[in-house]
């Protein structure tokens, strides 16, 4: 089996690289941007491609690209299954709700007539969320009717930009007061007032839909599970300071102890129903204690994981012991085609 590898730096590329030397894999690094890039490939039985949500190049193609060679008989990851609603919080809502998942009731409009007729019949607070977006951005706690109709307002309107210039400078000052950033950090937070990000650039302003998801009170974490193949792991992401959102917070946990084994048991039935390849879940406890689901990822932290002790298998086992999450992307792949 030779497998085709588009290596972006930083990303899963580096391990599968890796990897594939380690266990003498026949592979090729190729590159996803280049128009030939189907004849690159087609003596591969595999494509594996990392691709990013904040990268507007990957955004306008690599599902696309992905999905035509998996319907041309190649294995690729991530697949169909597991990429299709990928930085997509209202295909995740569709996908969540078919199957049956617990997820955090969430409410999706296309016409403002229907969010402002919602608006007045529904109880506050609300999570505000775009579609995209990850690490907690573009998500916002709406308090009131008022602040509720001044965003459907805008998503009907002149839309919403793909990149809040000052939630990112506070992201960064925040970070810089806990001692995870820098005076350089605040630097680039305050020059990201004047100068654009590329996705910004080349993307056109969030508008035509507006999304709500009910506030589910009193979480002071969230936990984070990971399901590839018949193995999962987990984190304790702990919320922000005055914040309820756990994501991007930068401040886990990583004793197996202290994570709930309900969320990996309904992780693991999850994946099996939805049919992907790898799956991370975000989860938090409602008012009765029972879990319930943020949204989800195909994709995760490279190095961020590195620190866990072990993981699950599908019997809920515990195995005490490091590993490379990186790799069993690659030895699922493998399988499938004995």
């Amino acid at each position: 089996m030779k497998i085709a590898i588009h290596n972006s730096p930083g990303s899963f590329s580096d391990r599968w690289i890796d990897y594939c030397k380690e266990k003498n894999i026949s592979y090729r690094i190729v590159n996803a941007y280049d128009t030939d890039i189907i004849q690159q490939v087609k003596d591969c039985d595999a494509f594996m491609w990392h691709h990013h949500h904040a990268n507007y190049k990957d955004t306008l193609f690599a599902k696309q690209l992905l999905y035509s060679l998996q319907m041309d008989g190649k294995k690729v990851f991530p697949d169909f299954y597991t990429g299709w609603h990928f930085d997509d919080k209202v295909g995740q809502k569709y996908m969540l709700e078919a199957i049956d998942a617990p997820l955090v009731p969430s409410y999706v409009f296309y016409t403002k007539k229907d969010a402002l007729d919602w608006i007045e019949q529904t109880i506050f607070p609300k999570v505000f969320k775009l579609r995209g977006g990850a690490g907690a951005a573009n998500v916002k706690l709406i308090h009131t009717k008022q602040q509720a109709k001044k965003l459907v307002k805008t998503a009907f309107g002149k839309g919403f930009n793909q990149f809040n210039k000052w939630n990112y400078l506070k992201e960064r000052f925040n970070k810089y007061c806990k001692g995870k950033d820098t005076l350089l950090g605040i630097c680039k937070g305050i020059g990201r007032l004047f100068i654009n990000t590329e996705f910004a650039k080349m993307h056109s302003p969030e508008k035509g839909y507006v999304y709500f998801q009910d506030f589910i009170p009193n979480n002071k974490f969230d936990i984070r599970v990971i399901v590839i193949g018949d193995k999962a792991f987990a984190i304790k992401r702990m919320c922000r300071e005055k914040d309820f959102r756990a994501s991007g917070s930068g401040t886990i946990l990583y004793e197996k102890g202290i994570i709930d084994k309900r969320c990996i048991e309904q992780s693991f039935i999850i994946t099996k129903k939805s049919k992907a390849q790898c799956v991370a879940y975000d989860w938090v406890f409602n008012e009765q204690n029972v879990p319930m689901i943020v949204e989800i990822s195909y994709g995760f932290s490279t190095h961020g994981y590195d620190p866990c002790p072990g993981y699950w298998d599908e019997k809920l086992q515990y195995h005490q012991e490091k590993f490379i999450p990186q790799n069993w992307m690659i030895e699922n792949l493998l399988n499938k085609n004995l």
